[in-house]
């Protein structure tokens, strides 16, 4: 039985023709034993319509038979063979010459095959192997026994080679394959539509990689071209280092694992509508630096990126450029996130200074350079060492405050930031930021996206949450006090209200004014909070407002009755306590405005 592929019928011959056109005919040559599969190349001048068999015999001078015989594991570095097959074709030409002048027979596939035949490489094509043509748009081409075979074997198993011996097949030793664009296409500004993503999901690609890297022992694979001097140089070297092999097997099977995860992604979005949380889902993760130390010296760490889907051009602390400084710190990463993603919550030119992950500062003005020195103002003993975020660009005037602004506290102490967060910076700006400490981290980033999934690991395990987006425009503030807010009072405990989502509960915020005049936090009772944020807000607490990120427990002999004796002018708190009432009495008495919003802010 003959298997064959032609252009047009017409007369086939054996004879060499001097010019194309010709074409691949591929012959399966069968006999009572074996099925031996040889591919042979017939130049032809015109084709009939009915052949004869073939048969190729080793001393035939009439056709050219590509060769895929089996190798020993002892089999010299001019027999081995490379298996290329790549999407991403950086650093291709490199890597072919590099192969072929070690001796490498290379074997390869479409594009990639053209590629390196258009660098001068030589080129056994694919098909050549498989005695087939590729098929159904390019859904299938390399998943053959020929291939699979020749990737999978174990060299020191006497019946795989056996295996390999009778089918005709030989052994490959290095796979270089990477896959189709999947991530790149589903996530381009364009969008792309469901069919054109199911086509951009590789198949034949993923099954090489898995291939090779559970047989790295005898087979190399590689799936980045940063990793292509290495190998070159291990190959070199002829060397049978397997912690190399090892490696790049793990490599391998992350790369198709974040690959698999990217499409699983994707697939949900298009099967689940508006269902966030998935059965089982995977969070690809890379390592964007090795970090000095944890959270202490003395713990190791590393910082890495998210590359979900959902996270591209979604902006946040993690994609941030850095202008200067030195390098990132575990801490500083949790303190940069915490002033980012509070300063960005506000609509107005606003200043926020953190300590710790919680807001020690923050204040909004038309003239951000005010603002700054407000925010400064809250606690300056806090704010010194502390991280600077602005929801504006930084410019030259912004920077000159920045670099020469003395702490209140003394009038000559000048201010001291581990960072600078900002949107955008003007080229003065960065200059003179630059020249205030070599030290300084500088950071440009984007606002976050709204609607992200919010993760967070307790032990053996994750809890996931929507992403707290809501801001005073989305709720409601009830007044259930006889006593009506005038509309300055509202804006306070709006700003207020905003400022305390991001303060670790239990949590308590004054402000006045667009500035916050203190908080208290992190205390396992609301009263105690409450006492700090007063402590801060000194004398300008009388008239100022106050937020509470959940309800108070009690009014009378307690935080809602210490808050209206100290001159507060209006509450806003959540509501839903069983003591509800006694809180409205309270303020009642004292002639304080009181809001619910039905909202809690719970931050741990």
């Amino acid at each position: 039985m003959i298997r064959l592929s032609a252009a047009a019928p017409a007369t086939a011959t054996a004879s060499v023709t001097a010019q194309p056109p010709y074409s691949n005919i591929l012959y399966t040559l069968l006999n009572k034993k074996r099925t031996p599969i040889c591919c042979v190349r017939v130049h032809t001048t015109s084709l009939r319509s009915s052949y004869s068999p073939i048969r190729a015999m080793a001393h035939s001078h009439t056709v050219s038979v590509p060769t895929n015989q089996p190798q020993s594991s002892s089999s010299s570095q001019a027999n081995k063979q490379a298996l290329i097959s790549l999407s991403d074709k950086k650093d291709l030409a490199s890597l072919g010459i590099g192969l072929q002048e070690l001796g490498y027979t290379i074997v390869s596939t479409g594009g990639t095959a053209t590629s390196l035949e258009n660098a001068g490489v030589s080129v056994t094509k694919v098909e050549q192997l498989t005695c087939f043509p590729e098929m159904l748009d390019g859904r299938v081409k390399t998943l053959h026994p020929n291939i699979h075979g020749g990737i999978l074997a174990r060299r020191d198993q006497k019946h795989h080679m056996d295996a390999l011996s009778e089918h005709g097949i030989g052994t490959f030793d290095l796979v270089v394959v990477n896959l189709y664009p999947f991530y790149d296409k589903v996530t381009s500004a364009g969008g792309i539509d469901f069919e054109d993503g199911i086509e951009n999901i590789d198949i034949g690609g993923p099954a090489m990689i898995r291939a090779a890297a559970k047989n790295h022992k005898d087979v190399l694979v590689v799936v980045g071209s940063e990793d292509y001097p290495a190998l070159l140089e291990f190959l070199k070297g002829n060397q049978d280092d397997q912690q190399f092999r090892r490696k790049l097997a793990w490599k391998a099977f992350q790369h198709v694992a974040s690959y698999d995860s990217a499409v699983s992604e994707w697939l949900w979005k298009q099967t689940a509508e508006e269902d966030k949380f998935p059965p089982s889902f995977t969070v690809p993760l890379e390592l964007k630096s090795s970090l000095r130390y944890g959270e202490n010296p003395h713990q190791k760490a590393a910082f890495y990126v998210d590359k979900s889907l959902a996270e591209v051009n979604a902006g946040g602390i993690a994609t941030a450029i850095q202008h200067h400084g030195k390098e990132m710190s575990y801490n500083n990463y949790l303190d940069a996130d915490a002033a980012w993603n509070c300063v960005s919550e506000f609509k107005n030119p606003t200043c926020v200074i953190v300590k710790h992950t919680n807001p020690c500062g923050v204040a909004s003005r038309d003239d951000i350079l005010e603002a700054y020195k407000l925010a400064v103002k809250a606690d300056p003993v806090s704010a010194f060492g502390g991280i600077v975020a602005f929801n504006v660009e930084v410019d030259e005037a912004l920077a000159k405050e920045l670099r020469e602004y003395r702490s209140p506290t003394d009038g000559e102490t000048r201010m001291f930031y581990e960072i600078v967060v900002a949107p955008s910076y003007t080229e003065q700006g960065l200059e003179i930021l630059r020249g205030k400490s070599k030290n300084l981290r500088i950071l440009e980033t984007k606002k976050n996206k709204k609607g992200k999934l919010s993760l967070r690991q307790v032990g053996g395990g994750w809890l996931a949450q929507d992403s707290d987006d809501l801001t005073p425009e989305d709720i409601q503030f009830k007044v259930v006090s006889e006593k009506k807010p005038q509309e300055s009072e509202l804006h306070d405990a709006e700003f207020a209200w905003l400022c305390v989502k991001h303060v670790k509960s239990n949590a308590i915020v004054i402000a006045k004014n667009n500035c916050m005049l203190g908080m208290g936090s992190g205390q396992p009772n609301r009263r105690e909070s409450l006492r700090i944020a007063m402590k801060k807000a000194g004398d300008e607490v009388k008239g100022a407002a106050l937020a509470s990120d959940a309800f108070f427990p009690f009014a009378w002999k307690d935080a809602v009755e210490e808050a209206c004796e100290s001159g507060i002018g209006v509450i806003a708190e959540p509501g839903g306590s069983i003591r509800d009432g006694d809180a409205i009495d309270c303020c009642n008495k004292y002639g304080v405005a009181l809001l619910l919003t039905s909202v809690r802010h719970f931050r741990h």
